[in-house]
């Protein structure tokens, strides 16, 4: 893979919308983008009968009204449950939304998407792999085009292996929530064309080193604006935030 093309801009909406609405739900795209946010970050799992959807956790207590581990339970199930009422009464009843029918508003709106691949685990490379096969589908011939606005990230390496082998000319971009041995490696071996690092294991060794072999650095979860400005100057090249409404990315400003 080639890694000159980078498929995202600056500015990055994490899960949607970051906290103005309930994450990782097409209410909190909406908002993102109302504020003027062009490129989204989401999380994404599979249900028990293999349908990708949006989650974050392992579970659904915290963000929905159901209970138990959500790959357990089948989409027809989990299509039912309120993902918004947890967040606020005014979204009560926001559903869950599959990836689906988060790639059709993204692409009719001309934005960019950060794939979070989110395994139930120990389905690790069978996540990765449904996922980047439901993205060549989804995404079709655009899928393995050079300004394709799509970019696949995880902190395990099996799910990065497992989209590798069904979307392979989708980019790749390995989680880091610290610098553990061998990250780079690991890396290397997957082709990634990134790192996403937490925004406080970032100092200019880190992006030469990056730089070095050829990849480029991201960085989450990036809320306030000392610490945009300090990963600026560094040469980071994508801020993922919850602060939809404290930066305004059309401008590229902090």
């Amino acid at each position: 893979m080639a890694h000159a093309h980078w498929p995202l801009p600056l500015w990055i909406a994490h899960r949607g919308a970051g906290k103005l609405a309930p994450e990782n739900t097409l209410a909190a795209f909406r908002a993102g983008a109302a504020l003027g946010w062009r490129a989204f970050e989401c999380d994404v799992k599979l249900s028990a009968d293999g349908v990708p959807f949006l989650l974050h956790d392992a579970t659904l207590e915290r963000t929905t009204d159901g209970r138990g581990t959500a790959g357990d339970r089948p989409w027809s199930e989990l299509s039912r449950l309120d993902a918004g009422g947890w967040h606020s009464r005014g979204y009560a009843g926001e559903p869950p939304p599959t990836l689906e029918a988060v790639a059709r508003y993204v692409q009719r709106n001309g934005f960019a998407l950060n794939v979070e691949i989110k395994p139930t685990p120990g389905l690790e490379q069978g996540t990765g792999e449904a996922i980047g096969r439901a993205c060549a589908a989804l995404w079709g011939e655009a899928a393995a085009a050079a300004d394709a606005p799509l970019l696949f990230s995880s902190f395990r390496p099996e799910s990065l292996l497992g989209a590798q082998v069904t979307a392979p000319q989708v980019p790749r971009a390995l989680l880091l929530d610290s610098l553990w041995p061998g990250w780079l490696d690991v890396a290397r071996r997957l082709d990634c064309v990134a790192a996403v690092a937490r925004h406080d294991l970032i100092d200019a060794a880190l992006v030469a080193q990056l730089q070095a072999a050829g990849m480029r650095l991201l960085s989450y979860t990036v809320n306030e604006a000392d610490v945009a400005r300090r990963l600026l100057s560094l040469g980071v090249c994508g801020l993922i935030s919850d602060a939809v409404d404290g930066f305004a990315p059309a401008r590229a400003t902090a």
